[in-house]
């Protein structure tokens, strides 16, 4: 089915589209084809993984994104994606304040049920905020996206369907490296039964899941999840059974992997799709015992500061949901909060534990608990800036390490 969008959509309009997995892909490439013709849109994506959006594809509206996460890296290196900085806790609530403009939503969802409600299926996050928001919510029903349990949107919130039948983006997992399996191993070792994790999707996520399944009874709160959230329900390891909140079900804002997961998603209570207000609400959270939060980063400096956004001139990451989650994980009784890095980048040529950062801080060294390569662990919550310092140099890559001494020189002197 073929809409056309000049019947819906006005000159200056801005535009919310459901992200990641949950891309509307049929109506972004209508608005690829349509939007020069109609003028002067603009638009809003967090994530993006279809490859949709090109430097080309620019031309037709002007895109805006909390950083360049998945196919969206190609944009910042053509100067073409604004930038947004923002925790993905507060994407909904600058939807919904009109701070992050939504004159039109554009969403994928499930077909309805028997009560007329929608699943979305593979996104929760942000949606129901635009569709709150809109002026018109243009709606991608989509026979093959699941009705996952969670946030629904009714067919009274729509006032554009379009019917298609495609497959959903999916994202493959990444592949594991020696190095990757060795970072997997020490933020594993901090995970034990009982353990309520949240982790991102790719390759060290995914050794990390393969390593747990002596474990009993993990428990999920995540921002997304892949398909080894699947494997590990199936062994029996994720129960959800000790969680303070939600006992039994595997809470999540975004599903990203295969048709694996998305087939075992549906209509599972297993599972529950959520709107970041739930996901990375720091009073959700601070229910949880034993949370173990993961989230990755570009550099560290040496007194802990994280950098997950820039490096240099290229913007190759974001804000996301890393620091909603740190302060959790390290606030959590009985939980830790995992910053996992490689120690080097580009063949082993550049240090990725550093005497000064090469982009802006995303997280502050006040918040970090745990630095993770795969030369280990350093724990920094509580020590001095002089004794982070020592810890970090030990886990960064033995290249580096006499470098690195050398800059920590005036810290350790001085305390500071």
């Amino acid at each position: 089915m073929t809409i056309d969008l000049s019947r819906y959509l006005r000159r200056g309009d801005r535009i919310v589209f459901g992200q990641a997995c949950g891309e509307p892909t049929t109506l972004v490439e209508a608005l690829i084809a349509q939007g020069a013709e109609i003028g002067d849109l603009s638009a809003f994506i967090a994530t993006s993984f279809s490859g949709l959006f090109t430097p080309e594809t620019a031309d037709a509206f002007t895109l805006s994104s909390m950083g360049a996460i998945g196919a969206l890296r190609s944009m910042t290196k053509a100067g073409k994606l604004q930038v947004i900085p923002v925790h993905v806790s507060q994407v909904g609530p600058l939807i919904a304040g009109g701070v992050i403009g939504c004159d039109i939503a554009m969403i994928q969802v499930s077909p309805a049920d028997a009560d007329g409600n929608h699943s979305c299926g593979l996104i929760g996050d942000y949606v129901r905020a635009a569709v709150d928001k809109a002026r018109v919510v243009i709606a991608e029903v989509n026979d093959r996206v699941p009705y996952s349990p969670g946030e629904t949107i009714p067919a009274s919130a729509i006032d554009v369907v379009v019917q298609v039948s495609r497959a959903p983006v999916e994202v493959a997992g990444g592949r594991v490296t020696k190095t990757d399996e060795a970072i997997a191993r020490a933020c594993a070792a901090y995970i034990g039964d009982g353990a309520v994790i949240q982790t991102g999707v790719g390759a060290v996520p995914d050794a990390i899941l393969r390593l747990l399944g002596d474990r009993k009874d993990l428990g999920v709160h995540s921002g997304m999840l892949g398909d080894g959230l699947v494997e590990l329900v199936e062994a029996g390891v994720i129960t959800n059974a000790r969680k303070e909140i939600d006992a039994g079900v595997s809470i999540n804002g975004a599903l990203i992997g295969t048709r694996r997961l998305y087939d075992w998603a549906h209509r599972n209570a297993a599972i529950r799709m959520t709107p970041t207000g739930y996901t990375h609400d720091a009073a959700v959270l601070g229910r949880l015992s034993r949370l173990v939060t993961i989230n990755s980063a570009l550099e560290v400096d040496l007194t802990g500061q994280v950098n997950a956004e820039q490096s240099g001139s290229a913007y190759m990451g974001g804000t996301g949901g890393q620091v909603d989650f740190v302060r959790a994980g390290a606030r959590s009784p009985g939980g830790r909060s995992i910053i996992a890095l490689s120690s080097s980048a580009k063949g082993g040529a550049l240090s990725k534990i550093v005497a000064t950062l090469s982009g802006p801080v995303t997280t502050a060294r006040s918040d970090v608990d745990v630095i993770v390569t795969e030369y280990g662990a350093a724990e920094l919550k509580g020590q001095t800036l002089a004794e982070r310092t020592r810890r970090l140099i030990a886990i960064a890559h033995p290249d580096f390490r006499e470098t690195l001494s050398q800059a920590a020189h005036v810290i350790q002197q001085r305390g500071f």
